[in-house]
């Protein structure tokens, strides 16, 4: 069975993200359904898989980001409302015997993702 992780970096500061809040939903029909909620560790990962085996189904999945709040406990100045505050990334597990990684890397003002390995 597959199942999916994620890693967040902070370019500004070029460390891992810890303490990021991240959140899972599924998404089916047009309706979100939490499937879990997290923090990053000191290495920006997550202790677990965070759609683990048991529930790794094919489908579309958004992951939330809590960048603002992030920043915002870096205590960098910025103006509010911030640029970005949620960093949401919408993708589809279509193989469900793939490990799938989608790390981002974050900045007050920009982000980019991929799929990792």
């Amino acid at each position: 069975m597959g199942y999916l992780t994620t890693h967040v970096l902070d370019t500004t500061h070029g460390t891992p993200a810890a303490k990021v809040s991240v959140t899972l939903y599924r998404l089916n029909d047009g309706q979100k359904t939490t499937i879990m909620n997290t923090v990053t560790n000191d290495d920006g990962r997550c202790e677990q898989p965070i759609l683990p085996d048991s529930d790794f189904k094919k489908g579309v999945y958004e992951l939330e980001f809590a960048i603002g709040d992030y920043y915002r406990s870096k205590n960098i100045p910025l103006e509010e409302p911030l640029f970005l505050d949620d960093v949401i990334i919408r993708f589809g597990i279509s193989d469900e015997s793939s490990h799938y990684h989608v790390p981002v890397l974050v900045s007050p003002y920009g982000y980019s993702t991929y799929r990792g390995s």
